[in-house]
């Protein structure tokens, strides 16, 4: 946790002091005043649906000692009413992304643990869950939440770190050429991990070949003494490995990589059983996250873990005891007896086929019904993608297809001319619509799939699904 006096705060961000005194001493950095506590810093954000400013009063209250704000103490004043008398500082800044990420950066040069960067077209999450799970068996870890893999949410998760964190997780997302390049400049990352490289942001890049280069800064920014964890079953993973200088280190499921599986087996849950095998021994795990993709993301977490010399047990608990994050394969069951996976998070042709295939080798009493919506970022694959996710659909033992939004009405057309039905598709617009079409279609027994990029926001469908109208 980041702990510094205002005279250091104001240099470290470029600043000036408004008021207060340069003596006072802020413990901790938040964004959110609503979860300011005594001792924080809190920087005013200014949004299209927020203003920060606005709540200055909030964060005094709260305790904050120190206030960054973009608008003017004349502006505000208002809204500053209390901090002369609990000797509040209040730091005027240019820009609250910028001051944040100058925090981060000085931050992370206070900070002597190991930081892992973890980065890649689908499962980083998921992997970043697993990589947290196992090595928290042995260390006092801080890793990123939910999804702050930004350019705010890096840096954040970096001030959350303190002298007392063994080990830091840093999840990076993409958006374009450069971006993990600046993230990976504030985090200083001492090993990089890439979980794979898919059609996911072809739209904005045009080729895997340029996806490839936007994920491997990460690994360019390692030095020769760190490593680089590679998916060795991914075809760009040499591609990727001519990008650093660190040691790689394969994971997968060819038996050359450094960790693997053998003795793979699917159970009715569709949760992996598989031996360990690794340098230093074998284990036998048996995974609680359903899906089949998901032995990839156990192997990373592995490979980064025994790269910090957790033993092969510390690693079997931690994958054991992994779970998914929220609305990521999320498996449960309803009142009425239904099945849920909920994995309507985010969605390319990758981890779409993945879901699917996890649908298909749950056990089911009634019907096997996948939910599917528009994926996005496809640019020139977008019809082909679709349209190929429903031949999958069709060849799999899915009894229902569910298609949700414009694009995926090219899953269903796909899940025709594979030969499936008419009866066993129903495309819809919305997801009201098909929240109506599954309040009539689903029965105790079924088990279904939801799963879609998130600007359709298929939760209210899962919402829908656990709470049905009488």
């Amino acid at each position: 946790m980041l702990t510094l006096s205002v005279e250091t705060l104001v240099d470290v961000v470029g600043g000036e002091l408004l008021r207060g005194s340069d003596t006072t001493m802020v413990n901790g950095f938040v964004v959110d005043s609503r979860r300011v506590e005594p001792g924080n810093a809190f920087v005013a954000f200014t949004g299209e649906n927020t203003d920060g400013h606005l709540h200055l009063a909030d964060a005094i209250n709260q305790g904050a000692r120190a206030l960054l704000v973009t608008a003017s103490a004349e502006e505000i004043a208002e809204h500053l009413e209390g901090a002369v008398e609990r000797d509040v500082a209040v730091i005027g800044i240019e820009s609250a992304l910028d001051a944040t990420q100058r925090l981060a950066s000085y931050h992370r040069g206070r900070l002597f643990c190991p930081v892992i960067g973890v980065t890649g077209s689908t499962g980083k999450t998921t992997t970043k869950d697993f990589l947290t799970s196992v090595l928290s068996v042995r260390f006092r870890v801080v890793a990123t939440e939910g999804n702050q893999n930004n350019e705010l949410g890096v840096p954040l998760t970096i001030l959350r770190a303190g002298a007392d964190t063994d080990v830091l997780v840093v999840e990076m997302a993409m958006r374009g050429l450069g971006q993990i390049e600046n993230l990976a400049k504030i985090a200083r990352p001492t090993a990089g991990l890439v979980t794979n490289i898919g059609t996911s942001h072809i739209e904005l890049l045009g080729t895997q070949e340029a996806i490839a280069s936007a994920k491997g800064e990460l690994l360019a920014a390692i030095g020769s003494d760190g490593h680089a964890f590679l998916n060795k079953d991914d075809a760009m993973s040499g591609l990727l490995a001519r990008q650093t200088e660190a040691t790689v280190v394969y994971y997968g499921l060819d038996p050359e990589c450094e960790v693997t599986a053998k003795d793979l087996e699917i159970d009715d849950e569709s949760c992996a059983h598989f031996t360990l095998v690794t340098p230093v021994g074998t284990g036998e795990v048996a995974l609680a996250v359903p899906g089949r993709h998901n032995v990839y993301n156990a192997l990373a977490a592995t490979a980064v873990a025994l790269s910090l010399e957790v033993s092969l047990s510390d690693i079997v608990l931690g994958l054991e005891a992994a779970r998914s994050g929220e609305m990521r394969m999320q498996s449960f069951g309803t009142a009425s007896g239904v099945h849920v996976i909920n994995d309507a998070y985010n969605a390319n042709p990758t981890s779409m086929r993945a879901a699917i295939e996890t649908l298909s080798e749950m056990r089911a009493e009634g019907k096997r019904i996948a939910v599917l919506g528009d994926m996005a970022e496809l640019g020139s694959l977008t019809e082909l993608a679709h349209f190929r996710i429903g031949e999958a659909v069709a060849r799999l033992p899915v009894d229902v297809l569910v298609t949700v939004g414009p694009r995926a009405r090219r899953i269903a057309d796909g899940a025709r001319a594979e030969g499936k039905a008419d009866d066993e598709i129903r495309p819809c617009v919305s997801p009201d619509e098909a929240v109506e079409v599954l309040d009539d279609l689903l029965e105790s027994g079924d088990v279904v799939l939801v799963k879609a990029s998130r600007i359709m926001g298929l939760e209210r469908i899962v919402e829908g699904i656990v709470n049905p109208r009488v």
